[in-house]
């Protein structure tokens, strides 16, 4: 590696471990993990935008060595002289590069039922694999206003509107889904609430809130498009007999207030109880004319010196990205508003994968589909063996949401 302006005594210091992400990383979930390990110690983290997939440094330790080797994360030791050399590399006004101070330790929450099925959650896969600790929140904690405790919340696979995933026509008689509602009727009796869709309301407005204070949400899957219908449909009784005893208003339609959703507008629900869809947010198998053959999207590029946060949410070792699917795949990009980044998107289906925006003081994420290394994700499956994926492209977005509120926040040049 070429340094150029170093004096040459410093190249005998050997005092920072580089962390490279590109395609000679052997566990790239795992590196994540050891970022967040570092943060737990007080240790720095630099992460090296656009830099060989995003790659991380810090000042050497012999227990972040050691810690490093114990997870089989690949690192180099490398000079005072090199890593001077990879900083300017990155400074050049032409390089569309930067560095991103990494330095507090987010506290994680997911938002997630305690009967949770295996196969429910990537995020907590995920973060299981990289070792990173979280903290399980339900609906219960929500309401009693505990999530300013926590920087970062996560939602997966979570119904928002009050219909229990809209399982109904497949799954009523199944022993988990009579439990999920009984779980969820008690709930809400609970709280005060006579209906589970009044309480999901309740909950998801204390998310939104949380978002404004300066929270960081992340969402996949149904808990993306199901939130903002759910916000949109306060006070709306859109949810049929089946779910909560009476039918839903006729007019709940026209009823809609999209100024209150964070990413989506002018949508249309599906009414019918028996329908796995929610609205026409999501686009649907047969319009999208793909399978998992050529299911792919692409991640854009974005200037890392002038929009770190979206070039943080992108790092990566690959741009295409194979799709997966969910009961939430993608979402519909004439109905996105028009103030949301889209980070990811298939442009011949006119979907979009992977979108950001901000509200107050705080930020949200929405990633379509289920789980990145599994493409259609029956109901019932094993959970998927992420050793099997160590450098999952799919996977390392959502670590990358969980390392964002770590980074030392800088002013926005645009």
């Amino acid at each position: 590696m070429a340094v150029a302006g170093v004096a040459a005594p410093l190249a005998a210091r050997a005092n920072h471990v580089f962390i490279p992400m590109d395609n000679t990383q052997k566990e790239a979930l795992k590196a994540y993990g050891v970022a967040f390990w570092l943060l737990q110690r007080e240790v720095p983290v630099d992460w090296l935008l656009n830099y060989r997939g995003g790659a991380f440094a810090f000042e050497t330790s012999s227990a972040a060595e050691n810690e490093l080797a114990v997870r089989g994360v690949t690192f180099q030791v490398i000079s005072e002289a090199q890593y001077t050399g990879i900083l300017q590399e990155i400074a050049d006004p032409n390089a569309n590069m930067d560095v991103m101070k990494l330095e507090k330790v987010p506290k994680i929450a997911v938002y997630t039922p305690k009967g949770k099925q295996p196969w429910d959650d990537a995020v907590t896969m995920v973060l299981t694999y990289a070792e990173i600790p979280y903290t399980q929140i339900y609906d219960d904690e929500v309401l009693k206003g505990e999530l300013p405790k926590y920087d970062w919340l996560h939602l997966h696979h979570e119904d928002f509107t009050g219909e229990y995933g809209k399982f109904y026509a497949t799954y009523r008689n199944y022993p988990w889904y009579q439990q999920q509602v009984r779980d969820a009727e008690a709930a809400a009796k609970r709280n005060g609430f006579a209906k589970v869709s009044v309480m999901k309301g309740a909950v998801a407005t204390k998310m939104q809130e949380f978002i404004a204070g300066g929270g960081f949400l992340f969402a996949m899957c149904s808990a993306t498009d199901s939130y903002d219908i759910a916000l949109a449909s306060l006070g709306i009784d859109m949810v049929e007999s089946m779910y909560d005893g009476d039918p839903a208003d006729p007019a709940a339609q026209s009823k809609l207030n999209f100024n209150r959703c964070l990413a989506f507008q002018n949508f249309q629900l599906k009414t019918n109880p028996f329908e796995y869809e929610y609205s026409n947010i999501d686009m649907q198998p047969g319009e999208r004319g793909l399978g998992e053959q050529n299911d792919y999207f692409q991640l854009f590029t974005f200037s890392a010196k002038y929009d770190p946060v979206p070039t943080m949410l992108c790092q990566n070792h690959e741009k295409t990205i194979h799709g997966f699917m969910g009961q939430t795949t993608a979402f519909r990009k004439s109905l996105v508003k028009p103030d949301v980044v889209i980070m990811g998107d298939t442009k011949q289906t006119g979907e979009a994968r992977y979108v950001h925006g901000s509200l107050g003081k705080g930020t949200w994420t929405f990633y379509g589909g289920h789980d990145p290394e599994d493409y259609q994700h029956l109901v019932g499956e094993e959970p998927t063996d992420l050793a099997l994926h160590p450098n999952s492209p799919g996977y390392r977005l959502i670590l990358n949401n969980i390392l964002f509120p770590a980074a030392k926040k800088k002013k926005q040049k645009t």
